[in-house]
């Protein structure tokens, strides 16, 4: 009897040792969920054991090499420079010089003399009105003029002689006189028959066609334009009222021109609108070459602030704390082998300017800043320096 026990428990751990060595598809083909379980029990425990273990190896490894794991990192070297900041807005532009001509007499259009793209210098006849007679009438106003003119010469020297009596003396004066002024309206009403140019520039549209019978305020003849006195209006947040004055620079960009001028507020509105908070701001464009033309759409860069010696970093660098304070990380110390330590910068920012930001505070001429790698590093931590810029 005890032999057979004897056997009956040799079986037995046989049998367990055995079902150990099974590979996971043999015991997956049994079917057997109590048998599956097992394996799972024993395979979670092994892959349990092994991860401590490879923990253990690592911090050796640590122990041992101190260079493992050290992060790699690019830095620069801050210097002070000029930080140009510019406000961007939309503006179109205008000129004073964009005029449409109306008649100041009514009457037929008997003459045209001027066509489309034709350049005209100011004062210079660009049409005439029929006068209805006018000219004639003022003609012959003027020879009862000369009459009463000499009329009136006549009886002075006579006065003077102290011949014949005062009032025809007074009534020859006031007649001439009186003739005088009918003739002067006369000729300023005859002149409105004449169209002339307001300034010079280019005739850009004949609109009424010789022959058209015109009226005052109402008929359109020509639109004429001069291209060399161009300017930009735009509409400025009032937080910058104090900032872009007269003088201050200007960049313009035509994109439909490909095309960036350099250019000076030249008025600043001192009315805030309202409606929108804004402030108007005059921008004069030069424009020898004449390809800027009314209504053109433009972005304006407006210089509003200037400093000589600033410090300037990319913005992507700048990590914030739960307080809202930026911070950055810089390296000091660092040895023969350009291993050295990361130490967070509390710094203070002022304007930004396409990727980069002014550092107010917390930065000094000479200091490295960590550029590539910032956002990985440590306070504190040790850190490998391979690339340095700015030196």
């Amino acid at each position: 009897m005890k032999y057979l026990q004897l056997i009956l428990v040799t079986l037995l751990l046989a049998s367990c040792g055995g079902n150990k060595n099974q590979s996971v598809d043999d015991v997956i083909a049994t079917n057997d969920l109590t048998a599956i379980r097992k394996k799972k029990s024993e395979l979670d425990a092994k892959a349990l054991e092994i991860s401590n273990q490879l923990k253990q190896i690592q911090l050796k490894i640590k122990e041992l090499d101190p260079q493992e794991k050290v992060p790699l990192i690019t830095t620069f070297t801050a210097k002070q420079e000029e930080f140009i900041h510019y406000v961007e807005l939309q503006g179109s532009v205008d000129t004073k010089q964009n005029l449409i001509i109306f008649p100041e007499y009514s009457g037929v259009l008997s003459q045209v003399y001027v066509k489309e793209g034709q350049k005209v210098s100011k004062g210079q006849v660009l049409a005439r009105i029929d006068d209805g007679g006018l000219s004639q009438q003022l003609a012959q106003l003027k020879i009862q003029t000369a009459l009463s003119k000499t009329t009136f010469e006549r009886q002075e020297r006579l006065w003077n002689q102290k011949i014949g009596s005062e009032i025809q003396y007074l009534q020859a004066k006031s007649n001439y006189e009186a003739q005088q002024e009918a003739v002067n309206q006369l000729e300023k009403q005859v002149a409105k028959t004449t169209v002339r140019a307001p300034f010079s520039g280019t005739i850009d549209d004949v609109i009424t066609e010789q022959g058209s019978v015109v009226a005052p305020g109402q008929s359109q003849l020509f639109r004429i334009v001069n291209l060399n006195n161009m300017y930009i209006e735009t509409d400025v947040p009032e937080r910058y009222i104090s900032d872009i004055v007269v003088g201050k620079s200007v960049k313009v960009d035509f994109p439909i021109l490909n095309k960036v001028v350099d250019a000076k507020v030249r008025q600043a509105g001192n009315f805030i609108n309202p409606a929108n908070r804004t402030f108007k701001a005059e921008i004069g464009i030069p424009n020898k070459d004449a390809s800027i033309k009314p209504n053109l759409t433009a972005k304006v860069k407006i210089n509003d602030y200037t400093s000589q010696n600033a410090y300037l970093i990319p913005q992507s660098i700048i990590s914030e704390n739960a307080s809202g304070e930026q911070y950055i990380y810089v390296v000091e110390n660092i040895n023969d082998k350009n291993e050295g330590t990361a130490k967070k910068v509390i710094i203070k920012t002022g304007k930004t300017q396409g990727d980069v930001i002014e550092v107010l505070s917390g930065v000094e001429k000479g200091t490295k800043i960590i550029a590539e790698g910032a956002r990985s590093v440590k306070d504190g931590q040790l850190v490998k320096v391979i690339d340095t810029k700015n030196d």
